[in-house]
């Protein structure tokens, strides 16, 4: 094979979802430009470009609200089934087996192919070991200011054109606006990981790794 076809092959799952998102987002930015500019019509204002849209506290309030659902979602899940069990699922580790991903990394800090950080010790060891949910949140805190600042600024351009009172960031974070934008993603989202976990004690997709083996009984945890 190829340096490309294996590249393609070896990264396939990214290029994948890096490209649906694209399309995606494609398709949120056109649909709500065309939303935003009628609304706009509606009270008599002119029309932004595509790219002003794009720039727009609305637009960028919306995009944000899901970003920070999104990390949220995933940073408890990862966070959460490294201590919480759902026996029969290949979404947890089994409760009565020890768990190789429970194992402490010092007995391979001297390994070649060991991660620098693990071998370094210490407190970059420490963080190595829960980077991935450390980043996660770090990714769910941006994604959470983000859309507070510019879902501010927003409700004040809304309030603007229907004679209202601009509000400060900090006067915004009390605003049930803003909760209800984010609690009505994390809500869903919380539910779909539910659905998935308890799903795939039962039901299984032949292939994925999110699946167990077809032919596995219900009542095996894990892949």
């Amino acid at each position: 094979m190829s340096k490309a076809g294996s590249f393609f092959r070896d990264n396939g799952l990214t290029i994948a979802l890096v490209g649906v998102f694209a399309v995606c987002l494609l398709g949120m930015v056109w649909s709500g430009w065309l939303d935003h500019n009628a609304a706009l019509a509606d009270h008599g204002q002119p029309p932004l470009s595509v790219i002003d849209y794009f720039l727009s506290p609305s637009f960028q309030s919306a995009l944000f609200e899901n970003w920070e659902s999104e990390f949220l979602q995933m940073s408890a899940y990862v966070i959460m089934t490294a201590f919480l069990f759902q026996r029969g699922s290949s979404e947890s580790k089994d409760p009565d087996k020890d768990n190789p991903e429970d194992a402490t990394p010092d007995k391979k800090r001297r390994s070649k192919d060991t991660p620098w950080p693990v071998r370094a010790g210490g407190l970059w060891s420490f963080l190595y070991s829960y980077s991935l949910g450390i980043a996660l949140l770090a990714l769910f805190a941006a994604s959470f200011v983000l859309h507070w600042l510019q879902s501010t600024a927003a409700a004040n351009e809304d309030a603007l054109l229907h004679s209202g009172t601009p509000q400060s960031a900090l006067e915004y974070l009390g605003d049930p606006t803003l909760w209800f934008e984010s609690f009505q993603n994390w809500q869903s989202e919380f539910l779909s990981t539910a659905v998935l976990v308890v799903l795939s004690i039962f039901l299984r997709h032949r292939g994925s790794p999110e699946s167990k083996p077809v032919a596995d009984p219900h009542s095996k945890t894990g892949h």
